[in-house]
């Protein structure tokens, strides 16, 4: 099993993803990268933190590769604005690949250079080592699954899922 910390703007579009991809075991949404002890969503939310919402994915990579999980990354938002996704401004939605050792940064940085054809503009994910990961409120987890009428999820990110499934179908259970 590995786990990547990964974010990309709203914890929920990641986990909406990570939570349907064959051979995730687990999606915990959380925050890192930040400068205060026990970030709270509504601190996080006001931007003073320097908490990043993340979602830290565990799989199985020998039902899906790493590279499938880290494409689907940037599939699944856009890596090329500064601090933004869609509506959501701010640095805590920041894209973002925390790695846990040079492992996975080479394959955060390799991810990265595979993606960048895909994109007009330059991407922006910071790549950085992985702090204290602190787990986000219950309410957060496994959002989408339990809220999916939710209007931000209609709009933001059920097109996030639908892109997904037209470029990963293969991984992603129905």
């Amino acid at each position: 099993m590995k786990t990547f910390v990964l974010g990309g703007g709203c914890f929920w579009c990641l986990d909406a993803v990570y939570q349907k991809t064959r051979g995730v075991t687990e999606v915990v949404s959380g925050y890192t990268g930040g400068h205060t002890q026990n970030p709270f969503y509504e601190a996080v939310c006001s931007g003073t933190t320097g908490h990043a919402e993340v979602v830290a994915v565990t799989f199985d990579e020998t039902v899906v590769p790493e590279d499938v999980i880290l494409d689907m990354f940037f599939v699944s938002h856009d890596p090329t604005t500064l601090n933004r996704q869609g509506y959501d401004v701010g640095t805590q939605y920041r894209s973002v690949m925390y790695y846990a050792d040079q492992e996975q940064k080479q394959a955060f940085e390799a991810a990265i250079e595979r993606a960048q054809p895909l994109w007009d503009n330059p991407i922006v994910t910071e790549v950085s080592e992985l702090p204290a990961f602190h787990t986000a409120e219950e309410y957060h987890q496994d959002f989408y699954a339990k809220h999916p009428e939710q209007g931000y999820c209609r709009v933001i990110i059920d097109p996030k899922l639908a892109k997904a499934r037209k470029y990963y179908a293969q991984w992603l259970a129905a």
